[in-house]
């Protein structure tokens, strides 16, 4: 995965970056946008499809950040939101919604095995 800032400075609502992965074998980059950034508890990205591979839709992503059981343990929820879909594209996002949310349990894995080094 490669990530490219569009901005300089701290992250902050307004930040954006260009994002390239793997997506079912063939490189996909798509455009985010921070658009809420209240440290060290909650942030919202905006993923502009229109901006990205995709080319449609709107993908926003809400990371909820809690303490955990104990002192050692954090709590990341994440709700997932498609908007901005018309015709076959809606039809076609419902119907990969389980895939959708089998790749943003993924990232958060990652995220967990990253922190956790």
């Amino acid at each position: 995965m490669r990530i490219q800032r569009l901005d300089e400075g701290a992250m902050k609502a307004g930040s954006q970056w260009k994002e390239t992965r793997k997506m079912y074998g063939t490189e996909a980059t798509e455009h985010f946008e921070v658009v809420q950034l209240e440290e060290p508890n909650k942030i919202v990205l905006r993923c502009d499809g229109t901006k990205g591979t995709t080319g449609k839709g709107e993908y926003i992503f809400t990371y909820i950040i809690t303490p955990g059981d104990d002192t050692t343990q954090t709590k990341v929820t994440l709700n997932g939101e498609i908007n901005k879909l018309t015709g076959f594209s809606r039809f076609l996002g419902k119907m990969i919604a389980g895939t959708f949310k089998k790749a943003c349990a993924k990232d958060l894995d990652k995220l967990i095995n990253y922190l956790e080094k």
